[in-house]
């Protein structure tokens, strides 16, 4: 006799714990082809790449993350200067598991290796469209589990939520944050897990690919997932005993699978605790006008949450309070979620909660998703259980009134919002009263007529909506060109020349992007990311670098001292981008010239005495150890041939606001090289001796986003007397001591007593995370090695112990006593052994776990098989 256990009576939402409804595959494919569809047929019309002559790589997407793809794909064919430790190619030598982590460690970013290294960008567009995809048919997916319904009806959500207007206007040219979008249905379905005890090492493993992927945005959908899964526990109803216990499942699952991917998760924190502070907006909400405005299609800012999820899901969304086939728990526990975490995004304490408690820097609305994902769901939850009555139906089609009229206040909706929306509201409108019929309507059934207008008016309102995102963002944001002939003609230099490590080679002053050597190869200052360290910032603004975005997008420096000073042996030197259009072009190409410049590793005589100043001059003269600069009194004129007046802001020097001479004596033969950070405009030394006009000079004080690099003009005519021709974009400042003549035979010989004592050989490991050099016997003194000291390096003389690495002005130091005639460097990114050690007792309590259980089955099914008498003994 078979002891037979009797179910628990299930709930209304019991079905969680059965197997997924019928259609749920259909419904994903659906919801990737819909998302497909629309993603190309916008671009189409938008004429953007690949589908147009528009460039889509805007702002941070041309200069941040196509170049980490290039790199990435470099890497995969062993071809990068460098490892997964250390990136040398960047900044003089930086920590490249911070950006790892941050911009390539998504799943889609190895597709990079099936393309040509040429068609970079084609293969970044191909990964951004497969991720959106992905996160449509996850919804769609997600959807049905939830609870059961029409399968073509959650495709039609599922790309609602892949194409919501956080994706087409702010997330698309920011691919790394897709993987959010992924994640957010994909945590929300682990939920589902738990509450059926099902799949418990499979949810602790997507945890984990979450996190690894993109943590920051990861962290947002956990979140959400959180708020999802505890509604869930309260509209499942269950005893208080099973609802603990599976808040408890819950708890640990994330615990453990945000453990294992600690190791990658406290690098990029603690790469971020170092980086450079850059420049914070100030949170500010938006109007009410404007937040309604951004449900409606076709609306773009930058600065405000782009609610937009297609009139279908608003509609039903609106609908789900009045819809009286679902429950009053439901309708009231879904409706409160929305609400709530839409106002937390406008309150200054959540919305710091959201963003992990870090003002984020741009875009100030990075957890809209999750109000896009609230609002499908909710969308779902009002169609699952029925048609909508004309009630419900009345009472959202008055709300998207009421929200269509305050939201004509807003100056986001322009003109051609208008027959956008109606079309779609017309379409959407029509197609839910259809669901409700029970007659053939054009002898059709009215669910199949009903879909072709559901679906017809998101194919159309998303599209214009994508379109329209496209265009107003290129409209209003930085743009660079795709890969083409130039960073080609770029990438051929740089190879020629390249001597890495005996020396550096610089990708040129005249940059394409803020991360060149990622993209074209060599070894520069250029170093564009969310981990640019402070050392490296301070380092090179002190010596006369230039940046953008709040120090965190460092310029190369075409100074001869600092080539010395960082081993630049050969430099490119490229004619103005044409595709900015600042300058006419000359019709010259890429040309490099080469220096004679000491190894990566010198023997200074002493540790590092003083700090730096003001004057990027002395600073660079400090951290050479010599005088090689004369600095001149100048003389600043306006047009007029006045003295124009002194700044009165923290800027020290004279203001100029129109075309204006400096004038001043110098040894002849000396190069001359101005100085103007906070200067906008260009600049010339006249005469025959001149280098003829150079490259930009941009800077923004207010706010302080930018500051101008150190320029050389060209040197001293025979007479000693120098001019130098001031043509400013807008109000700058000049400061007093502007101008340096550099005597470069007082540098060539320094350059020689540095190659006589330097290092005799140096070499890099094939990870990037160890640099040795030979010295000649006997060194005394401090070794330099020309990188920064950024956290993580530990070096040693000889063979003693590696210790924490010291700082020469900002580079890496090690003591020498004169008995050691080697010095090895080692790099660990800090974070990396917190991580380690996080993720090994993750991975150990998961083991243990998982045999605890296994153990606890086959006890149990041997008990089991005592009481029903099959257990026989021989």
């Amino acid at each position: 006799m078979r002891l037979t256990v009797p179910p628990e009576p299930k709930t209304a939402d019991d079905h969680i714990g059965e197997g997924p409804p019928p259609g749920p595959g259909q419904a994903a494919l659906l919801a990737a082809t819909i998302t497909v569809v629309v993603l190309c047929a916008a671009d189409a019309v938008a004429r953007s790449y690949p589908f147009g002559p528009r460039t889509r790589n805007v702002n941070d997407l041309g200069n941040q993350y196509v170049p980490f793809h290039a790199h990435l794909w470099d890497l995969l064919h062993g071809r990068g200067t460098g490892g997964l430790l250390v990136n040398w190619q960047s900044g003089f030598g930086t920590s490249f598991l911070p950006d790892l982590g941050t911009y390539l460690t998504s799943p889609f970013a190895l597709l990079l290796a099936v393309f040509p290294r040429d068609e970079i960008d084609l293969a970044v567009y191909v990964i951004t469209v497969l991720k959106i995809a992905c996160a449509g048919a996850a919804m769609a997916w997600l959807l049905l589990r939830l609870r059961p319904g029409y399968w073509w009806a959650a495709g039609l959500l599922g790309a609602s939520y892949a194409l919501c207007g956080w994706t087409v206007a702010t997330a698309s040219y920011n691919l790394m944050w897709l993987d959010g979008l992924i994640a957010l249905p994909l945590l929300c379905l682990v939920g589902e897990w738990i509450l059926s005890g099902r799949r418990p090492l499979v949810g602790v493993l997507v945890v984990t690919a979450a996190w690894i992927a993109n943590f920051y945005t990861a962290y947002m959908a956990t979140l959400a997932a959180a708020l999802v899964f505890l509604l869930r526990l309260w509209l499942a109803d269950l005893p208080r005993r099973r609802r603990i216990t599976a808040a408890g499942r819950a708890a640990l699952t994330f615990a453990l699978g945000i453990g294992l991917a600690a190791p990658l998760v406290t690098v990029v924190y603690f790469g971020s605790a170092h980086a450079s502070e850059g420049r914070f907006t100030r949170f500010a909400p938006v109007g009410a006008e404007d937040l309604l405005a951004r449900l409606l299609p076709t609306t773009y800012s930058f600065g405000s949450p782009a609610l937009f999820v297609g009139t279908t899901a608003l509609l039903l969304a609106l609908a789900l309070p009045f819809h009286r086939a679902a429950p009053r728990r439901v309708r009231a526990g879904w409706t409160l979620l929305v609400l709530v975490v839409t106002l937390s995004m406008q309150w200054g304490p959540t919305h710091l909660l959201w963003h992990a408690f870090a003002e984020p820097q741009g875009s100030s609305y990075r957890q809209t998703f999750v109000v896009c994902a609230l609002l499908v769901i909710a969308a779902w939850h009002a169609l699952s259980y029925g048609p909508l009555d004309r009630r419900a139906l009345a009472a959202a089609a008055g709300l998207l009134a009421l929200i269509a009229v305050v939201a004509s206040g807003s100056q986001l909706v322009r003109s051609f919002a208008w027959p956008v929306f109606l079309m779609a509201a017309l379409g959407a409108l029509l197609g839910l009263i259809l669901l409700g019929r029970k007659r053939p309507v054009l002898r059709m059934a009215p669910a199949a007529l009903a879909a072709v207008l559901l679906v017809g008016a998101q194919l159309g309102e998303a599209t214009a909506t994508d379109a329209v995102a496209t265009r107003m963002r290129f409209g209003h944001m930085d743009d660079y060109a795709p890969w083409g002939q130039r960073q080609q003609d770029q990438a051929d230099a740089v190879a020629q020349a390249d001597g890495w490590p005996r020396y550096r080679t610089d990708p040129g002053r005249e940059q394409t992007v803020g991360n060149d050597p990622l993209e074209v190869g060599g070894q520069g200052a250029q170093y564009y990311s969310s981990h640019t360290s402070a050392v490296l910032s301070g380092t090179l603004t002190a010596l006369g670098g230039g940046w953008t975005s709040g120090g965190r997008s460092l310029q190369s420096l075409d100074n001869a001292v600092t080539d010395v000073l960082f081993s630049v042996g050969a430099r490119v030197h490229s004619p103005p981008d044409p595709h900015q259009n600042w300058f006419p072009q000359d019709g010259t190409g890429e040309t490099v010239t080469r220096e004679d410049v000491p190894p990566l590793v010198t023997v200074r005589p002493s540790a590092a005495t003083g700090a730096f100043g003001p004057s990027p001059y002395r600073n660079q003269e400090l951290l050479l150890g010599a005088r090689v600069y004369t600095l001149p009194r100048i003389t600043v004129l306006n047009g007029d041939g006045k003295r124009p007046d002194r700044s009165t802001d923290r800027r020290q020097g004279v203001r100029t606001g129109a075309r204006a001479t400096i004038t001043a004596r110098c040894r002849a033969g000396s190069e001359v090289y101005l100085w103007a950070p906070y200067f906008a405009g260009t600049a010339r030394l006249t005469g025959p001796s001149a280098h003829g006009l150079t490259g930009r000079f941009r800077a923004d004080f207010h706010p302080l986003t930018k500051i101008a690099a150190m320029q050389r003009l060209g040197t001293v005519p025979d007479s000693g007397r120098l001019t130098i021709e001031l043509f400013p974009n807008r109000l700058g400042v000049v400061p007093d001591q502007a101008v340096g003549c550099l005597d470069t035979g007082r540098l060539h010989s320094v350059v020689r007593q540095l190659k006589a004592t330097g290092a005799t050989k140096v070499t890099v490991s094939g990870s990037g995370g160890t640099i040795r050099a030979q010295l000649p016997e006997g060194s005394k003194g401090v070794a330099v090695v020309a990188a920064p000291r950024i956290a993580g390096w530990r070096c040693a003389a000889g063979d003693t112990a590696a210790v924490p690495a010291r700082e020469y002005h900002g580079l890496i130091a090690v003591p020498l006593d004169g008995t050691s005639s080697s010095v090895t460097c080692s790099f660990r990114p800090p974070g990396l052994r917190l991580g380690t050690a996080v993720g090994s007792g993750a991975l150990a309590a998961l083991v243990g776990l998982g045999a605890f259980g296994a153990l606890r089955r086959v006890t149990e099914d041997f008990g089991l098989r005592i009481m029903t008498g099959d257990v026989h003994c021989a």
